[in-house]
């Protein structure tokens, strides 16, 4: 009988030992993992929704908006506008000549040291649509929709390194810490499906952007507010399973047991980041169930898959552009979309404009152009935007690092003119905007700053860019800081 009481005790002790070991192994580190990097809606702290006190505050739109959702796909490394979109035949007549003083005095390269050669664009151009686009044979699935695009033409930066650019145009700051556009968008409006986060993020290249997971951060707000990365291979989440030895039933269990620890510290801190983790949480046990068939394009018919070209067996550009429209179909407030390899220095063959280029097009253009047709056929056009670009724009001369030219045909950095696209609700359709000088260096009307097209694309999610603001060390902080003005020529 004592033995057998013996036994008993070492046998509880053996699953306490197993159970903390479980809490702490798996619990945490597995579904805490996927929650701690998650974006909740507006409806998961409590059935009723946040309270005005609540970390998952949702300010509300400012006026109607135009559009409920966001895709942004950024070309990371800087797509060339001189081969793309911004037509100079003038530039072609001077292919081979010295760089003008003009261009060189004063100004500052990445790359470029001495006297570089001009360069000819490499694209064929054509007019396209009824609005006469300009677009070049590198995009000839984009040509088809160009009555869909509104075109900036005169877009500058005051960043010329990939890094501080493209935190820039997603932070309105080139130093870390800032909250990214996606960030400051859910801290607006909450997500329209309490059970997926409210801002995804699909990374495609082989790498994440120069800037790192900063440019899809939630810097000073709530760390409830940061993107949510998904994986195009496997699991679209980490531990987005249970283990094979946890059932659904345990695992409410455990989180109900965390939440009821963090309640406790909570009534006793007042801190608002445990609330943060609570809602996390209950996100996560959330998302175990949607995210798996959210993800899975391969349910997608087949008359889909070859309308972008995506393959649910590989890796592709095409099958995140495909996702984009899946999640914003299911509520998700901002997808964005970093597709890495677009730096085309001419160092090498993939990193040049006319064979380097030439094949990020073709591995994306007929994936952004359905996403277009998909989009309209569906009826979600008029009610998404879709922005297409990079962080700045390509030198219209020949990169000639270290005063010899570069074995390859490639472009510095330049961040006085570039060119991005929108589509969706709110916009001229077919219409383009701004201008750049004979050769594409620099705007000459219709000029518009990175701080302009986020207050542009805000105003159409329903928000006065001055006002979307979140008191941090003393001041009222906004995605576009002291700058920028709404383009009201793009404008329905």
């Amino acid at each position: 009988m004592i033995k057998k009481s013996i036994r008993k005790v070492e046998h509880m002790n053996l699953i306490q030992d197993q159970t903390r070991r479980h809490f702490i192994s798996d619990c945490f580190l597995g579904l805490g993992g996927l929650a701690l990097s998650s974006v909740l809606g507006q409806h998961v702290l409590s059935p009723s929704g946040p309270t005005q006190n609540s970390s998952a505050q949702v300010i509300g739109p400012h006026y109607k908006p135009a559009v409920k959702n966001v895709i942004y796909i950024h070309m990371a490394g800087a797509p060339s506008h001189l081969e793309l979109f911004d037509y100079k035949p003038e530039l072609e007549k001077l292919n081979g000549q010295e760089c003008p003083p003009s261009l060189l005095e004063g100004k500052r390269f990445a790359f470029i040291r001495g006297v570089p050669k001009m360069l000819g664009p490499q694209g064929k151009f054509k007019q396209h649509g009824d609005s006469g686009a300009w677009i070049s044979n590198y995009l000839p699935y984009l040509s088809n929709v160009a009555d869909d695009l509104t075109f900036l033409k005169g877009v500058y930066t005051d960043q010329f390194n990939h890094a501080p650019a493209q935190l820039l145009m997603h932070t309105g700051s080139a130093r870390l810490g800032r909250p990214s556009m996606g960030s400051w968008v859910t801290y607006g409006l909450g997500s329209e499906n309490e059970n997926l986060p409210g801002f995804v993020v699909l990374t495609s290249g082989g790498n994440n952007p120069d800037a790192g997971k900063s440019v899809w951060g939630s810097g000073f707000l709530p760390s409830l507010y940061q993107g949510v990365q998904c994986r195009s291979d496997g699991d679209p989440v980490l531990f987005i399973d249970n283990p094979d030895y946890i059932n659904r039933k345990e695992r409410r269990a455990s989180i109900d047991a965390i939440n009821e620890i963090n309640n406790l510290t909570y009534s006793e801190y007042q801190d608002p980041e445990i609330k943060t983790r609570i809602a996390q949480y209950e996100l996560a046990y959330k998302m175990q169930i949607t995210v798996p068939e959210v993800m899975d394009i391969s349910r997608e018919p087949e008359y889909i898959h070859n309308l972008y070209g995506s393959d649910a067996n590989q890796s592709l550009f095409a099958n995140n552009v495909l996702l984009a429209r899946k999640l914003v179909e299911q509520g998700v407030r901002f997808v964005q979309l970093f597709d890495w390899g677009w730096d085309t220095h001419g160092t090498s063959p993939d990193g040049s404009i006319d064979i380097g280029l030439w094949n990020k097009c073709k591995q994306s253009d007929q994936a952004v152009s359905a996403l277009i047709v998909d989009l309209k056929q569906r009826g979600l056009l008029d009610e998404t935007l879709v922005i297409w670009g990079g962080e700045f724009g390509r030198t219209p001369m020949q990169e000639n690092r270290e005063g010899k030219t570069n074995p390859f045909l490639g472009r510095d950095h330049h961040a006085e003119a570039f060119t991005m696209w929108m589509a969706g609700g709110g916009l001229k359709k077919g219409f383009s905007f701004g201008e750049t000088d004979e050769i594409g260096y620099s705007v000459t009307q219709g000029k518009v700053s990175t701080y302009d097209i986020q207050a542009t694309i805000l105003h159409l999610l329903g928000f006065d860019h001055e006002k979307l603001v979140y008191p941090y060390q003393g001041r009222d902080f906004r995605l576009t800081d002291v700058h920028g003005s709404l383009i009201k020529d793009v404008l329905a």
